[in-house]
C-alpha cells in the first residue's frame, strides 16, 4: 500500500529541520551561504512536506543528480521521488527509485514493503513476497509488511489451489462414461462451468438444509432434474450445452442471492 509511505511524508517534516539545521551549519563555518543551489536539499525537503509530485520530481531529481549530493540526502531524495512517482501511477520509475535507494542503504524496511506494494501491483507476486519478507526480516514487528505478507501468501495459496482444478469439471474425468460427460471434459469452457454450477449448487443446498430441510432437499431433486435432463438431450439438434449449463448457473446465482 502507499500508506507506508505516507508514513515516511508524515516525518518529512523532521527531514526538513534537520537538512535545514545542515545548510545553517555549513553557512555559519564559510559565512556564506551553499553556493550549489542544486546540492541544497531544502527545496526537496519542502515540496516533499506539501505532498506536491511534480515539485518532488523536479526539486529531488536535481539533488540526486547533483554528485555533490551526500549519500543520506540521495536517499530520502530518492524515497520521496519514488512516492511521486507512485502517486502519479508510473510504477517503474517509482520502482527505479526505490531499487537505487535500497542499493545504497539495504536496511530499509519501510521501502522494501513500498517496492513489495508496488511489485504487486504490477501482478509480479513472487517479487511482492520476496520484498514483503526483506522488510519482516529487516524489522520484525512491520505490520505493515506482515499484513501484506499474509494477505499475498494467502492470495498465492489459493490462486495454486484454483490452479489445481482450472479446466477440470465437478468430476472425474477418467470415469467418464456418458457422451456429454466426455463433451464437458474435452471443452474449458464447459468444465469451468459444470464446476462452478457444482460449487454454488453445493452452498445454496448447505444453506437451505440448515434452514429448512425440506427446501433443501427439493433444491437437490432440482440438481438431479437438471442433470437427468442434460443427460437426456444431449446430442439433439435442438439441444444447446453451453446454453443449458449457463442458465443453469445463473439460476443458482439469483437462488444464493435471494
Amino acid at each position: 500500500m502507499r500508506r507506508s509511505f505516507t508514513t515516511l511524508i508524515a516525518s518529512a517534516a523532521i527531514a526538513a529541520a534537520v537538512w535545514a539545521a545542515a545548510a545553517d551549519r555549513a553557512a555559519a563555518a564559510t559565512g556564506e551561504p551553499v553556493a550549489d543551489p542544486k546540492g541544497d536539499p531544502a527545496p526537496c525537503v519542502a515540496a516533499a512536506v506539501v505532498n506536491d509530485a511534480d515539485k518532488i520530481i523536479a526539486s529531488c531529481g536535481a539533488l540526486i543528480d547533483n554528485d555533490k549530493t551526500a549519500r543520506a540526502d540521495r536517499i530520502k531524495a530518492l524515497v520521496a521521488r519514488g512516492g511521486a512517482w507512485d502517486r502519479k501511477d508510473q510504477i517503474d520509475r517509482a520502482i527505479g527509485d526505490y531499487d537505487t535507494a535500497l542499493r545504497l542503504d539495504p536496511t530499509l524496511a519501510d521501502i522494501f514493503n513500498a517496492r513489495g506494494e508496488l511489485w504487486r501491483r504490477t501482478g509480479d507476486r513472487p517479487r511482492a513476497l520476496s520484498d514483503f519478507a526483506a522488510a519482516i526480516k529487516l524489522n520484525p514487528d512491520h505490520p505493515a509488511a506482515r499484513g501484506n505478507y499474509r494477505s499475498l501468501a494467502q492470495e498465492l495459496e489459493r490462486l495454486g489451489a484454483l490452479m489445481a482444478v482450472y479446466n477440470k469439471p465437478s468430476f472425474n474425468c477418467s470415469t467418464a462414461r456418458r457422451p456429454v460427460e466426455k463433451a464437458i471434459c474435452a471443452n474449458p469452457e464447459l468444465a469451468n462451468l459444470d464446476r462452478e454450477i457444482n460449487a454454488v449448487n453445493t452452498r445454496v443446498v448447505r444453506e437451505a438444509l440448515s434452514d429448512s430441510p425440506r427446501a433443501g432437499r427439493a433444491l437437490r431433486r432440482e440438481q438431479e432434474d437438471f442433470i437427468a435432463r442434460r443427460n437426456a438431450a444431449f446430442g439433439r439438434p435442438d439441444y444447446d450445452l453451453l446454453k443449458a449449463m449457463q442458465e443453469r448457473l445463473d439460476h443458482l446465482l439469483a437462488v444464493e442471492r435471494y
